[in-house]
């Protein structure tokens, strides 16, 4: 099924901290049983009921102005850059 080479290959990718990969082998196998499962229950040829909606019962789409500048209610922005976070 699933190796602990291919843990370790995904949490790498993913970069995730992980110590000891021998830990998620059970738990990735119980997943992989799960959708095993949810494969076998027979729900292939299960009719998919969906309403009809015409396109006249929707909202029309309309631009609304706002009256104030976003950019100005920032705490920081620089210019019309707004400054985040550091993304790790």
């Amino acid at each position: 099924m699933v190796t602990e080479q291919e843990i370790e290959q995904v949490t790498k990718l993913m970069k995730i901290d992980v110590h000891d990969h021998k830990e998620f082998i059970d738990k990735v196998h119980a997943m992989i049983d799960y959708f095993d499962i949810l494969d076998s229950a027979g729900v292939d040829d299960e009719e998919i009921l969906m309403k009809d909606v015409p396109l006249s019962s929707l909202r029309k789409d309309e631009h609304i102005t706002y009256p104030d500048k976003l950019i100005e209610k920032l705490k920081h922005y620089k210019g019309t850059y707004v400054r985040a976070p550091k993304m790790v």
